[in-house]
């Protein structure tokens, strides 16, 4: 009933695009009647090709809109001679917006030969906009049966294309129903969903319409195009789809864009190269375009023809409307924080989801209100981008680095803004690391490496340490210290996400992950144990490398804390090859630095004690006492070192320091047991010098043993004065001599 429906209306919507044929006719009589223009093109070699190609352009299209019979390919060369000019117009700089509705026409009529209809379709490559009410005419021929089904086909696939350069989509919206009684051809089906997909609003979601669906997924089985649909179904209405779907985001629909991929490639470049301020009117954007609409028409919401050219009269209704409940506010109208509280639960979010990331306001949106649909569609669109433009996956695309970082970047900075990590990009980071060489987008890579969403150690096992190993220890000095600090910042946004959560919910329960708090504590743990064992290696690998050690110790500064700062029950020392060469690290910033770190591991360890002791909050985990048995062993060689100068006697680790004294003899070091205290350390080394000069102007022998008994309490707040506040700290709360006199000083 529907199609005979629209075949009885089909010559509707033609008698509606006399208005496009007239703007056609003005386009081309516009053309040549205008006199300026016409001395212009003179001036110029380029203008008068332009101009050439304008007129064999127009020739053609008046020979496509004035065809009648069936005509064949062989045996017309004059057809041949129009459908080359119109191929090679729309591959270099696309058709422009009065020639779609004649050639989709003709196209979709089943006037012409496959063969020419298709090479028809694959021409359509806008240099602008396309007009809705062009591709509104040509869904009406899909009803009338006149075209192929292999035509109905690359026409669906060409719709799914170009679905964002369409400058409306109301009248679409309106033709929802018709797109739907197509999902019976199981050719078709995949691409219908995928339109629908594009289409669907809350408004779209009918119960006859789930039944149908669950009605073809018996037939067909669980169909990836169908689970999408589904999906978004559910999201928009969950009390009407009551089946369990799989909640892992996963690739829905197929690539359509083959055929016109490289064609909107070209007319870009070409466009781009010709003209200065093509990226001002391509689409009405000013941001400059990218490649693909994949994220060039999306990252930004455009601005069509029509919305330019009757501003003054949306504008005025507009006004009448502002305020109607029934009325959803347009996105493109949102200018304001006001505009937003006032219309937040009548926002439509645009059909280009790619605009949402640089929005502000759509973000402030998201973060509020936590509408899955939206996050559905955005991962959809994210995900198809992310697999298709990845430049290291994809061998065509390593010519646009650069474009692709910018991307990456705008994915970045949309994850901070709200503060939790997409799982598309999750889903893009498993697959390609084990493909990537760690050059190729290396910062924008590792950035998003610290938002991966809390999972199971398994999983990042052998998707993310992997990858990142093998990398790892064959990359440069400053990819390892990226490593390390990309792989902090992930420590950081898992301890900050269970931060928020607990006041939402029981301090025995973690919220994604599918687990209670064993498995958080489970996974921070896996984590902080990958990057000790990292790090202890990359240390021998760089010779114990200053600006590495700062890296490693900055993760360990994060890894101190958690118990106070973040109320995890978790404390774990750093590995032996990371807390030895810092203790006797050449440069006093990374020994300061672990004097810090070891009296937070003090202050944690202390609270936990006496909360234990106390039984005032009954832990579900406890310290293990083999923690305290490190701290203390750590502790002892500390003191040894930077104090006691008893490091290589009472240092207890097994792979410490301590040395008999045989051994200490053959090294032939005078004073070798006071070497590494606070005045001959290799770090503290050139304060000690500073301080002899200022206590002994006229001693230019540097006697580092004149700092000893009242001086060496002098030399101690002369390090205090110079910001060493770290090794203050330790002291103070490890020394019991220097302990007790601060306490009576205060």
């Amino acid at each position: 009933m529907q199609r005979r429906q629209s075949s009885e209306t089909l010559k509707k919507p033609l008698q509606a695009h006399h208005k496009n044929q007239t703007d056609l006719s003005a386009w081309r009589k516009g053309r040549r009647t205008d006199p300026e223009k016409n001395v212009q093109s003179h001036q110029s070699p380029n203008a008068q090709e332009n101009d050439s190609e304008q007129d064999s352009l127009e020739e053609a299209l008046r020979y496509f809109e004035q065809v009648q019979d069936c005509v064949s390919l062989k045996k017309k060369n004059v057809l041949q001679k129009h459908l080359t000019t119109v191929e090679s117009i729309a591959l270099q700089r696309g058709l422009p917006t009065e020639g779609f509705d004649v050639l989709l026409k003709v196209a979709l009529s089943g006037k012409l030969a496959d063969t020419v209809n298709t090479r028809l379709l694959k021409s359509l490559v806008p240099a602008s906009v396309i007009p809705e009410t062009s591709v509104v005419s040509a869904v009406s021929w899909l009803c009338v049966g006149k075209c192929s089904d292999n035509i109905q086909l690359l026409f669906l696939r060409w719709l799914i294309t170009m679905f964002d350069f369409i400058d409306h989509k109301e009248e679409l919206h309106a033709l929802y129903g018709f797109f739907f009684s197509f999902l019976q051809d199981e050719k078709m089906c995949p691409y219908v969903c995928h339109v629908l997909y594009l289409l669907t609003r809350k408004e779209s979601v009918r119960p006859f319409r789930i039944r149908r669906l669950l009605d073809l997924q018996v037939k067909m089985g669980m169909q990836p195009h169908l689970q999408a649909l589904l999906s978004l179904y559910k999201l928009f209405c969950p009390e009407l789809v009551t089946i369990t779907l799989p909640g892992k985001t996963k690739t829905y629909f197929k690539n359509s864009e083959g055929p016109w991929k490289a064609a909107i490639n070209a007319v870009r470049r070409r466009n781009q190269a010709n003209s200065p301020v093509f990226q001002t009117l391509f689409l009405g954007t000013a941001q400059p375009q990218s490649r693909k609409r994949k994220w060039n028409t999306q990252l930004m919401i455009p601005a069509s023809s029509t919305n330019r050219n009757n501003l003054e009269e949306d504008r005025e209704k507009n006004c009448v409307k502002l305020y109607s409940r029934n009325e959803s506010f347009p996105v493109e109208q949102l200018q304001t924080f006001s505009q937003l509280l006032q219309n937040i639960h009548r926002l439509e979010f645009p059909s280009q989801m790619g605009s949402v990331l640089t929005h502000p306001l759509l973000l402030h949106y998201m973060n509020c209100i936590k509408d899955e649909s939206v996050y559905l569609r955005l991962y959809y669109w994210m995900g198809q981008t992310l697999q298709e433009e990845c430049p290291w996956c994809v061998a065509d695309n390593s010519q646009y680095e650069e474009e692709f970082k910018d991307f990456l970047e705008t994915v970045y900075k949309t994850e901070c803004f709200l503060q939790e990590g997409f799982s598309s990009c999750e889903e893009f980071l498993y697959k390609s690391l084990p493909l990537w060489d760690g050059v190729c987008c290396q910062s924008q890579v590792l950035r998003l490496v610290s938002w991966i969403p809390l999972g199971t150690f398994s999983e990042m096992k052998s998707h993310l340490y992997d990858p990142l190993v093998q990398l790892f220890f064959t990359s440069s000095l400053y990819f390892k210290c990226s490593v390390i600090e990309s792989l902090k910042e992930l420590l950081q946004n898992w301890l900050n996400w269970h931060v928020t959560h607990l006041d939402s919910e029981s301090d025995s329960q973690v919220h994604s992950l599918n687990t209670t708090l064993s498995g958080l504590v489970n996974t921070v743990a896996e984590l902080i144990h990958f990057v000790g064992r990292i790090s202890a290696v990359a240390l021998r690998l760089e010779n114990n490398h200053t600006f590495l050690l700062y890296f490693i110790l900055d993760f360990y500064e994060t890894v101190c804390d958690i118990y106070l700062r973040y109320n995890l029950p978790l404390l774990i020392m750093p590995p032996a090859g990371v807390f030895y060469p810092a203790l006797l690290s050449m440069d006093a910033v990374n020994l300061n630095q672990l004097c810090y770190i070891m009296y937070r591991y003090r202050t944690n360890l202390v609270a936990a004690k006496e909360n234990d002791l106390s039984k005032k909050q009954m832990l579900q985990f406890k310290f293990s006492s083999q923690t305290y048995q490190e701290y203390n062993q750590y502790l002892i060689a500390m003191v040894g070192c930077l104090w006691t100068s008893s490091a290589f006697q009472k240092d207890t680790h097994p792979q410490g320091l301590r040395m008999d004294d045989e051994l200490l003899k053959k090294t032939a070091v005078k004073e070798v047991k006071t070497s590494f205290n606070i005045v001959n350390h290799p770090a503290m080394m050139g304060y000690a010098v500073r301080f002899l000069q200022q206590a002994w102007p006229d001693d230019t022998t540097f006697n580092f043993s004149l700092i000893k008994g009242r001086k060496w309490d002098w030399y101690l707040e002369y390090l205090y004065s110079q910001g060493l506040e770290g090794l203050k700290l330790f002291i103070e709360s490890s020394i019991s001599r220097v302990s007790q006199a601060s306490h009576s000083k205060a």
